[in-house]
């Protein structure tokens, strides 16, 4: 295909859908009517462009007025509030639903590597001698990890956690599209939860360990599990595409995972207040089953909406009328 023709010949009718949409609230019938028309006409015609190897400006330029059109074709934007409510009855769990067997295949890896570790500790003292003195040890288990969830003010705490929580699963989704540094830094954090249980559990306090980790940490693993999950299988999407292009296979899944960071972000959220408000005030027993209730409910949200959202077409992308315009074009 000759662009530079075909960007000459189809130049007037982008104008005049340019001059229609800056006109969109004082239009006759006719013109709303040419309008739409318009719209769906350059739709093709950027997806034509597309095919023909236009340069990225011209592209750019025509997505634009796709995007301006689109709105002024449609009308008014849903309410806020229908859009967030959209996001978490529907989108995001239908997400996670569509990854579950990614999710919580990671999250039995990585249980199992944190179980292995633990048990290196109690099973091999000299592997302690190697990492740290008896007395960087005793200090650990005596004082340091309880302390952790009381020195600090609780709301500066939950701001803290919340902050690093959300960097490391922003860091193990970004970085899973190379595949590998993803399940490094899952790796290194299995080893240093099992490390700490079993330094606990050597010296005798291993109940203080599960009740102090169990009520922020079975929601707050299962995020980093999920953003694990998001992030390789947009790598694995680049590499099987199954029967779409490798692009649509990118572009479909990440647009699934880009919509996810949100969703996890409240989680994370909710995790950090627990962390803060429940585990440095709130009895052992207690806290412990706030833990357990709320992973629960976790579970049950993903697979009442989620999997509702699933099998009704939902996995998790944008709107249909949301993606860039295409067409079959013939090259």
């Amino acid at each position: 295909m000759d662009v530079e023709a075909f960007v000459s010949v189809h130049q007037p009718q982008w104008d005049r859908l340019a001059l229609l949409t800056r006109r969109q609230r004082r239009l006759t019938g006719a013109e709303a009517e040419e309008l739409v028309v318009l719209y769906q006409r350059v739709g093709t015609h950027l997806a034509a462009l597309r095919a023909g190897g236009a340069d990225p400006v011209s592209i750019g330029r025509l997505s634009g007025l796709i995007a301006d059109a689109r709105g002024a074709v449609t009308g008014a934007q849903a309410p806020v509030w229908r859009d967030i409510s959209k996001y978490f009855l529907v989108s995001f769990p239908a997400a996670l639903y569509a990854s579950r067997r990614w999710w919580i295949t990671i999250g039995l890896l990585f249980y199992l590597v944190a179980a292995w570790t633990a048990w290196r500790v109690l099973a091999h003292p000299e592997v302690v001698s190697s990492i740290a003195t008896p007395e960087e040890v005793k200090q650990l288990v005596n004082h340091d990890f309880q302390s952790y969830y009381s020195d600090n003010p609780a709301q500066d705490f939950a701001l803290r956690v919340w902050i690093n929580n959300a960097t490391i699963s922003a860091a193990v989704l970004a970085l899973g599209i190379l595949l590998v540094p993803s399940v490094f830094v899952l790796w290194d954090n299995a080893m240093n939860l099992g490390l700490s249980a079993g330094l606990m559990i050597a010296n005798d306090k291993g109940g203080l360990f599960f009740s102090l980790i169990t009520p922020h940490g079975l929601l707050e693993l299962t995020a980093v599990f999920i953003a694990t999950a998001a992030g390789l299988r947009l790598g694995w999407s680049w590499i099987v595409p199954g029967p779409r292009t490798r692009m649509q296979s990118l572009a479909q899944t990440g647009r699934a995972t880009v919509g996810m960071a949100i969703g996890l972000a409240a989680v994370l959220l909710v995790t950090g207040l627990i962390e803060a408000f429940v585990t440095p005030f709130l009895p052992g027993p207690v806290r412990v089953t706030i833990g357990i209730v709320v992973e629960l409910a976790f579970f049950t949200y993903v697979w009442t909406f989620g999997r509702h959202a699933y099998h009704h077409g939902e996995y998790g992308d944008i709107d249909e009328s949301d993606r860039e315009a295409t067409a079959p074009v013939s090259a």
